[in-house]
């Protein structure tokens, strides 16, 4: 038998809940993702909570709540304890993205589930990996290897390649086929006949038939006409994830159009987030890279937005038509649910959603179809004491840290008392004399005891009375003390943590305002009442979610043809829908569990380790493939002195075997090499390439249909025996090798 895997959803199967997944390959238990919501809901977690101290390693895939914002809290509570491997921009703005969501609850709740401390602690130790860096695990995972690949939904959005004894399980959810303007498309068209492929159908239903292009001119000229009748624009958006598309969109917007409307990043950690992303330009797109190389310009020195970290900057903005991007895009908490309740009663006045909000959120309810009228909302907010309750609150805390000093006045006497038992009882000839003891009264208080020691009997090979004494003596030499290099050098880690202690910032801190928000201790309670808000502002949904839809879903998956399809996080229509089709068309071995449900995705297939002989790969001709050689070997079965099998050569001469053609051909890279020919080429119906007059060029399927049928695929030369069918045919072979 193959790779053993099996695969337990925890969470976010058959609806839009967090993403949590337990894949087991051969013993060895993988926690693809640690999800949460912005309601915090800790029965989500009931699952989790029942595996977590099982946990070999954590793998996460992309920076926002519903990937990881569960990570501090399994930590601290559910006993998770393993290893995590992210990305570098998954692991930073995944950091800032706690920040923000504990800050924003500690205003308005006396939030507990986790700390800022804990969130430094799930972060300190995660191992950061590139993009196809294959990671090799050690222990009990010898032989795994793991590696993180682009997704294209978030900067550094990981579909994640888990491979052993050569088998693949390939880990996909929300990804994007698209490029964007910070953002390349995912490479999972990249991998071909995977063991396991694990993606979702959230998007399974829904078809995307409106151009990038279009799309973006709609989403300006919506808050256009907003802002010059004078309304205000708020878009709630995540904290660090997809709020960085729609920041170079407006970027780039304002300064083609010279607009003066004011834009402004609202989030208690902004600058950071910004700061950090100015540094990961080589995890964005070709073209941004491209041009910081040639012009060192950073897409992210945004010249048109201001950022804020905290309501009254903006409350203290110059008046007039403003946008204002805030966290959170559930309007559960932080400065967007504020704003909103200021600004709903405004008919000029835009809140533009840019995601589906969350289910059960306030966010999801203003975007039913049709938005309500009026939406009763409880605003809070953490006020410092005053008065008779900062004076009550004083006394209770004096009271508290006397009753902490009796109780550790008392451990101390019962740690002096046993200590000196155990001295009483010991052999060694210095004696303390416990009973001299005095009642010392002072003028504060009421008598308390202490122990005075009158003096020490000495050791008889002792001339007076010695306290225990270590010489650490150095070695020196002509030039001074030997010291070793060593303990001087600062590891990376120390670093790291010494940057999170500071706040993360990439100059080792956060803003001041942030960072003081993070320090103060001063006494303060918080205050709620609910309020009924009338919604007369115009609420707008567009799609900036940054996912593949339905058709290129299915055609990615079809692309890919693994043996064995895991369906994932969607609602029930949709990966019910997915599945009948992956089954009808794709794939034979289609699987959507429920939650804790097991399903054993082990490949059918029987995989061997055999040794190459050195008379075998002595005679053994490579030829480059990309980052790999490859090469056709006639061989047989033996078996080595240490009774391993292994392949030998030959024993006669081997039959001749067919030529095979070894690569991938893209009709449209083939199409641009033509023409760099100086071939006449066109796309034809079909798929079909018209290359010059006479010859037509097409891919099929194994079984003669055209499309993406899963299995190898044909290419067909058709045309008459011409000079052009000859040098197209030259031409295509080259794009291959030839074993």
């Amino acid at each position: 038998m193959g790779t053993s895997v099996q695969v337990t959803p925890l969470c976010g199967v058959y609806n839009e809940n967090p993403l949590s997944y337990l894949v087991s390959i051969d013993g060895f238990n993988f926690l693809i993702d640690c999800g949460w919501n912005d309601l915090f809901d800790t029965s989500l977690l009931e699952p989790l909570s029942r595996v977590a101290s099982t946990i070999d390693a954590v793998l996460l895939s992309h920076p926002d709540t519903l990937h990881l914002g569960a990570l501090p809290y399994a930590m601290k509570q559910l006993g998770l304890s393993a290893p995590v491997y992210a990305t570098e921009p998954v692991h930073r703005l995944g950091l800032l993205t706690m920040y923000d969501q504990f800050l924003s609850r500690k205003q308005v709740s006396d939030f507990d589930l986790f700390t800022l401390d804990d969130i430094d602690s799930a972060f300190q130790n995660v191992i950061r990996l590139t993009y196809s860096q294959n990671y090799h695990l050690s222990g009990k995972g010898e032989g795994i290897v793991i590696a993180p690949h682009v997704a294209g939904h978030m900067l550094g959005g990981s579909i994640w390649r888990i491979t052993k004894d050569g088998e693949d399980v390939i880990y996909a959810v929300d990804y994007n086929h698209r490029k964007e303007r910070h953002l390349n498309g995912t490479v999972l068209q990249s991998f071909v006949r995977p063991a396991v492929l694990i993606t979702d159908a959230y998007h399974a239903l829904y078809t995307n038939q409106t151009a990038r292009q279009q799309r973006d001119k709609e989403f300006l000229d919506t808050i256009s006409k907003h802002l010059e009748v004078g309304g205000n624009v708020l878009l709630p958006v995540d904290t660090a994830g997809r709020v960085l598309e729609l920041l170079l969109i407006l970027e780039q917007h304002w300064s083609q159009r010279g607009f003066s409307f004011p834009i402004y990043f609202l989030t208690y950690v902004s600058s950071s987030t910004i700061d950090y992303v100015k540094s990961f330009l080589e995890w964005m797109s070709d073209s941004i890279s491209k041009s910081f190389e040639t012009s060192r310009d950073n897409a992210f020195l945004l010249r048109h937005v201001t950022l804020l970290i905290n309501k009254t900057d903006l409350d203290n903005a110059p008046p007039g038509p403003k946008v204002v991007l805030a966290s959170m895009a559930s309007l559960e908490a932080g400065f967007a649910r504020e704003i909103f309740v200021e600004w709903a009663n405004d008919p000029r006045n835009l809140v533009l959603f840019t995601e589906t909000g969350q289910f059960g959120t306030l966010a999801r309810m203003l975007q039913s179809a049709p938005p309500p009228k009026f939406v009763k909302v409880t605003m809070s907010k953490r006020v410092p004491l005053a008065g008779e309750e900062l004076i009550a609150y004083e006394e209770e805390q004096n009271r508290l840290k006397r009753e902490e000093a009796l109780r550790a006045s008392l451990v101390k006497e019962e740690e002096t008392k046993a200590s000196h038992g155990s001295d009483d009882n010991s052999s060694e000839p210095m004696v303390i004399d416990t009973k001299t003891t005095h009642d010392v009264v002072g003028s504060h208080g009421p008598a308390y005891k202490d122990i005075l020691i009158d003096g020490f009997v000495p050791p008889s090979s002792s001339v007076a009375p010695m306290f225990p004494f270590y010489d650490n003596t150095s070695e020196w030499d002509d030039f001074g003390e030997i010291i070793n290099p060593d303990d001087y050098v600062i590891k990376d880690e120390d670093m790291d943590r010494g940057a999170m202690h500071n706040g993360g910032d990439v100059d080792g801190r956060l803003d001041e305002a942030t960072a003081s928000l993070m320090l103060d201790t001063r006494p303060s309670k918080v205050i709620s009442n609910e309020l009924i808000v009338t919604v007369s502002c115009s609420l707008v949904k567009m799609d900036y979610e940054g996912r593949s839809d339905g058709r290129s879903i299915k055609s990615m998956i079809a692309h890919v043809s693994p043996l064995k399809l895991v369906l994932v996080h969607a609602i029930a229509e949709a990966t019910e829908h997915l599945k009948q089709h992956c089954l009808n068309n794709i794939c034979p071995h289609v699987y959507a569990p429920q939650i804790e449900e097991t399903v054993d995705v082990t490949s059918d297939l029987c995989a061997y380790k055999v040794q190459l002989s050195e008379k075998l790969m002595s005679n053994v001709i490579f030829k480059k493939l990309g980052d790999s050689e490859v090469a056709w070997v006639d061989s047989e079965v033996g078996k080595t002195e240490s009774d391993m099998r292994s392949l030998l050569p030959m024993a006669g001469a081997a039959s001749p075997h067919k030529p095979v053609l070894v690569g991938d051909l893209k009709i449209a890279d083939f199409k641009q090499f033509l023409s760099s020919k100086g071939v006449q080429v066109e796309f034809a119906g079909g798929g079909a390439l018209r290359c010059g007059e006479y010859v037509t060029l097409r891919k099929v399927g194994p079984t003669g249909q055209k499309g993406g049928a899963s299995g190898p695929q044909q290419i067909l030369i058709e045309g008459p025996l011409c000079e052009d069918y000859y040098k197209i045919r030259d031409y295509l072979y080259s794009q291959f090798y030839l074993l």
